[in-house]
């Protein structure tokens, strides 16, 4: 799992953040037409009309040099418009240039923090790989959100991702256990953390941080699922373990596939991953009575989770 910032729908961003047309006691000639212009704005972002719409923030900004919270969708929008296939062309790369000289401004004089933060994340993701893949600029917008939120553990997240792209990771680690030291108690952190072990090929650690994870939420059959499904990927796909610790892992993926049933007995995907599990452990059985039973158990829940699957298809 990664975590970058990442866009969202533009209509979602004007009304998440109660964008409105409210002229706020401007009553100038240029303030109108910067009321009415800005609305026209809003509709077009809204359209994804970007190019249209940039042009239309900036004729507002004209016209209304005290809107700061323009600044963002300006920037948002030439920053939509930017295509990372058409890198290099002058043009194009205007826009990028465009996007994030806006986002700066956005983050610098809008009083709204939330527009602060939105703008910050998106200048970040400007210099993410998707786009102009410069991690030295986005290092130290993420530093200092993180100074000015310490216990947003996304900023935490963010940071390590950019450590982790450029190959620093125990940096990346340092920032993922800072994180931790934030948010001692949030599933979210674990998961990261989980992930990032996994992608280190650190089994131990990724087991470590997922059952910690269920046990802050230990009623989430979610949470246990998802040891069950590291466990199967483990016995799966590493063909270097010997059966008997290949047993090992089958059965400690089946114990967290009954922890989820137990809290959720109609749990699909509970009842699927422990249906592949018995089938697992039974192929590599030599007791041929004990083989048979683990078959027909795994038979009984595949049964039972495709039964699950129609009714709920079905609607019934």
């Amino acid at each position: 799992m990664t975590t970058r910032y990442r866009t969202v729908a533009a209509g979602a961003i004007l009304v998440t953040l109660g964008v409105g047309t409210a002229g706020c006691g401007r009553y100038s000639i240029g303030s109108l037409k910067g009321q009415k212009a800005y609305k026209d704005a809003n509709e077009l972002y809204k359209a994804s009309d970007w190019k249209d719409a940039a042009a239309k923030y900036e004729y507002v900004l004209q016209q209304d040099a005290s809107r700061k919270e323009v600044y963002f969708f300006l920037a948002n929008s030439y920053d939509n418009a930017y295509k990372p296939s058409r890198a290099g062309e002058p043009e194009n790369d205007a826009l990028i240039s465009k996007a994030i000289e806006n986002y700066q401004k956005s983050a610098e004089l809008d009083l709204n923090p939330d527009m602060k933060k939105l703008a910050m994340q998106y200048l970040v993701a400007a210099y993410g790989p998707d786009k102009l893949n410069d991690p030295t600029k986005a290092e130290p917008i993420v530093q200092e959100m993180i100074k000015l939120a310490p216990s947003d553990a996304g900023n935490y997240f963010a940071l390590a991702k950019i450590y982790e792209d450029a190959g620093r990771y125990d940096e990346a680690e340092q920032a993922l256990l800072k994180a931790l030291d934030a948010n001692p108690n949030d599933v979210t952190v674990y998961v990261q953390m989980s992930g990032f072990y996994n992608r280190q090929g650190d089994f131990e650690k990724t087991m470590e941080s997922l059952h910690k994870a269920a046990d802050i939420k230990p009623d989430d059959p979610q949470g246990h699922q998802l040891v069950a499904t590291y466990y199967w990927e483990k016995a799966q796909k590493d063909h270097l373990l010997n059966n008997v610790k290949k047993k090992d892992y089958i059965l400690k993926g089946i114990e967290a596939s009954d922890r989820a049933l137990e809290l959720n007995p109609d749990y699909i995907e509970a009842l699927t991953y422990k249906n592949i599990l018995l089938r697992m452990q039974g192929n590599i059985e030599t007791d041929m009575a004990v083989r048979t039973r683990l078959y027909k158990e795994a038979d009984d829940l595949r049964n039972k989770a495709m039964d699950l699957g129609k009714k709920k298809t079905s609607g019934t």
